[in-house]
């Protein structure tokens, strides 16, 4: 399994995220995320503040898709998607949006669990995993 090594956290920490989901016929869903974080090297989290197409396709296929480019360097991110509405990472999700807008209603975290890490730079290695 490919784990997030610095540079893609760089590219991570720096970038909106765009989370595709599909629903039970394969009919695609891409979102952009503004809250975002790696909690681990092997997972990824994204705040809800808006998502209903999102969760029910992540009910029903919890396969997903996050792609991130910073300039000329991009990952898309392969994994199988959970939701929380409690707990230790609700909780981190919820404070990261609430310091920068007070007024805003986080409902919920994203968690991906990452299987595979593809590269999508321009170039002769674009769609190449990463190991």
């Amino acid at each position: 399994m490919s784990k997030i090594n610095d540079e893609m956290k760089r590219v991570l920490e720096n970038s909106i995220w765009v989370l595709a989901t599909a629903d039970k016929q394969g009919i695609p869903n891409a979102v952009p995320i503004h809250w975002g974080k790696v909690l681990r090297d092997d997972k990824l989290m994204m705040v809800n503040n808006f998502m209903k197409k999102t969760l029910d396709n992540i009910s029903v296929n919890p396969n997903v898709s996050v792609s991130v480019w910073k300039e000329k360097t991009g990952f898309q991110f392969k994994g199988k998607a959970s939701v929380e509405t409690s707990g230790s990472n609700f909780e981190a999700g919820r404070a990261m949006v609430l310091e920068a807008n007070p007024k805003a209603n986080p409902k919920g975290v994203v968690i991906v669990d990452l299987q595979a890490i593809y590269l999508t730079t321009p170039g002769a290695d674009a769609g190449k995993k990463v190991d």
